[in-house]
């Protein structure tokens, strides 16, 4: 693959968040040559003033500004003391322990976390085993590192006996040779979680065929209606090469500050921590200090915030399944992933046409798979009126254009 086929794969057009931006009085959009009433509402990532960031973040990362040079030129994995707490902490939460010294790493969110676990285990011609659909930036980074992706689809369709990674064809990508897995759980886009069986599953043959696995984990924490959560790097059997990325960006609002986390292997968090030196040195040493916060917001703070998310959630699931739009029940997460009906249009003209004429913007569903090209992404973690507001404004929208 040549530079320029690499430099292709990374195409961010219709990636989340990168839609062109408007005038504030253009983002009132039209809609039948009138002015839409409402606000302007980006589906594409979730609305950090509707859900502010958690309590105290802005007062530690000041005490952290003020700690001065000792917090701004931290090693390149992180501040130490502040490695050891994540290392306690998400040992805790995910049933593992971990190694602070040797197997944990503080990225610059958990975007540079997936790039760093990619480009220390995928290189021209290793063959990866994608989820399909999954995020957007598993397919793009195994093409940049030249890897050979190998699908898998994902069941995640209400009403299946078993929902979840085709269990055979994954293993027979195994046997074929892939030699890396990644994968998102709870899925992104579909907020689907994988059962506790299925990643037992997962983690044997993983095991079985020596493959390495690299699970993102972003919004473990976000689970409706008693969801139950099964973490792989706790199951009885596990791969021998394991990365598990967790960050706060989502579901405690704090993507501004740009800070994930991946934990594993250590001879893998070695080569991060290299690749890391050469591409940003460490995550942002001010920024870090705010990761002392995080794990541990008062109580009933992450309760409120599941309760407030599953209430938009429903009302938005009871208007596109009305309007006929398949949409899964998300067990996680702020996403739901509506398929569209047939239309005069193709589903860029169908999202580009929500944006000017509907002031909505959502992301096709061709960002996380060649097989969803059919559907619509949205981050619903947004004021709730809008959020409702919007949603109808998409269905007017579908049947302005509906065959």
């Amino acid at each position: 693959m040549t530079l320029n086929e690499r430099f292709k794969a990374l195409e961010a057009d219709n990636a989340p968040g990168q839609e062109v931006r408007q005038s504030m009085e253009d983002k009132k959009g039209v809609m039948h040559g009138e002015k839409i009433p409402g606000a302007f509402v980006d589906f594409s990532h979730g609305d950090i003033d509707a859900f502010p960031p958690m309590p105290g973040a802005e007062k530690i990362w000041m005490e952290g500004f003020a700690r001065g040079g000792k917090q701004a030129y931290t090693q390149y994995r992180g501040e130490e003391s502040i490695l050891a707490g994540l290392a306690e902490r998400l040992g805790t939460f995910t049933g593992a322990t971990i190694d602070a010294s040797e197997e944990i790493i503080i990225t610059p969110g958990t975007q540079g976390a997936l790039f760093l676990s990619l480009g220390a285990t995928v290189e021209s011609g290793v063959k990866v085993a994608i989820i399909e659909p999954d995020y957007f930036a598993n397919r793009k980074l195994v093409k940049y590192f030249g890897g050979t992706i190998m699908p898998v689809p994902l069941r995640y369709q209400e009403g299946l006996a078993q929902r979840g990674p085709d269990m055979e064809k994954l293993e027979a990508a195994f046997k074929e040779g892939a030699r890396v897995l990644v994968f998102s759980t709870p899925n992104n886009p579909t907020g689907l979680v994988y059962s506790s069986e299925v990643i037992h599953k997962i983690a044997a043959l993983a095991a079985e065929y020596e493959v390495t696995v690299i699970v993102d984990e972003l919004y473990s924490r976000l689970l409706y209606s008693g969801e139950e959560y099964s973490h792989l790097r706790a199951c009885s059997v596990v791969p021998k090469n394991l990365i598990t990325i967790i960050g706060p960006s989502k579901t405690e609002s704090l993507s501004g500050f740009r800070l994930g986390t991946a934990f594993g292997s250590a001879w893998l968090i070695e080569r991060m921590e290299r690749l890391q030196a050469i591409v940003s040195l460490r995550a942002s040493g001010y920024n870090q200090a705010v990761l002392e916060g995080w794990l541990q917001e008062p109580t009933g703070w992450m309760e409120n915030r599941i309760r407030e998310h599953e209430a938009i959630r429903d009302d938005l699931l009871e208007i596109f399944r009305a309007a006929g739009m398949p949409t899964a029940a998300p067990q996680a997460g702020s996403y739901l992933f509506p398929q569209l009906p047939a239309m005069e249009i193709s589903t860029i003209d169908f999202v580009r046409a929500l944006r000017h004429q509907a002031a909505v913007i959502v992301t096709p569903g061709s960002e996380f798979g060649p097989t969803t090209e059919r559907s619509i992404r949205l981050n619903f973690s947004q004021d709730h009126s809008h959020a409702v507001t919007a949603a109808r404004r998409i269905v007017e929208m579908l049947e302005r254009y509906r065959k």
